[in-house]
């Protein structure tokens, strides 16, 4: 299997339009375009899902950022009021 990756404000005019006319829709200068090539028949390697990065080529942010996963959104409201609080952000405005 073979995996090609392109930035869509790289590809020229002529080339995105034969693309554009392939997908049905119009691409975004910020997206990456990637085409994979596969044996229909059954490839003997597996087939995996890709893995998705931001289309600004920042590298993907680590898990220790994910820092609401799994909480309900009461859990993270109370986390939130607490929080406000002791950073005293939570005062009125005058």
């Amino acid at each position: 299997m073979e995996t090609v990756i392109r930035n869509v404000a790289e590809i020229e005019a002529h080339d995105r339009e034969a693309l554009e006319h392939v997908l049905g829709h119009a691409l975004r200068e910020n997206q990456q375009l990637e085409i994979r090539i596969v044996n229909p028949q059954g490839d003997p390697e597996p087939v995996t899902a890709p893995v998705q990065h931001p289309t600004n080529g920042s590298p993907p942010l680590p898990e220790w950022c994910n820092v609401y996963d799994g909480l309900s959104d009461d859990e993270i409201t109370a986390l939130e009021k607490t929080i406000l609080q002791r950073a005293e952000l939570s005062r009125p405005s005058e």
